[in-house]
């Protein structure tokens, strides 16, 4: 059986997130999506959240599962045996970004990155934008789940960040 992982922060998962991991999963028997910490990265949602949110959004995907990474990427890649770390690409900013990570998952682990071509319909969504669009009280029910946007338009305090 081949796994996959698909990380990423996930703060939230969006349509775009979601047809990577469709799309990977055609791929492999099985694709983790593992949602990673980025200490330079200000959240939303907080893991757990984060987590609930990923989870609504691929439960209906056999084959799909959602977990936590503890650490190093590339050390939980190797702690559950998987064969490839899947990397949507939006554009070439994207590629320059995931482009030192992926040669650095094989150095220490021998796993491969896979990119995947985002779909170009949604080559504009990503997490920070659909976000600033919400907080502004811009619609984005075409952007992302119906869980995150009903998660984004609730009113409350967002972890680490002002309103």
């Amino acid at each position: 059986m081949t796994l996959a992982v698909c990380p990423g922060s996930f703060d939230p998962i969006t349509l775009g997130h979601v047809d990577v991991v469709r799309r990977a999963r055609a791929m492999f028997d099985e694709v983790v999506v593992a949602l990673a910490h980025n200490p330079a990265k200000r959240y939303r949602f907080d893991l757990e959240q984060r987590a609930e949110l990923a989870r609504s959004a691929v439960g209906d995907l056999e084959g799909v599962r959602v977990d936590v990474v503890p650490g190093l990427l590339a050390e939980y890649c190797a702690d559950v045996g998987a064969v490839a770390v899947i990397k949507g690409i939006r554009g070439p900013a994207d590629l320059d970004a995931e482009h030192a990570m992926a040669l650095m998952n094989r150095h220490l682990t021998g796993v491969e990155t896979v990119f995947l071509l985002g779909d170009p319909g949604l080559a504009h969504v990503a997490s920070s934008l659909v976000k600033d669009v919400a907080r502004h009280g811009g619609d984005v029910t075409d952007l992302v789940p119906p869980a995150v946007a009903t998660a984004l338009s609730s009113d409350g305090p967002s972890q680490g960040e002002s309103r």
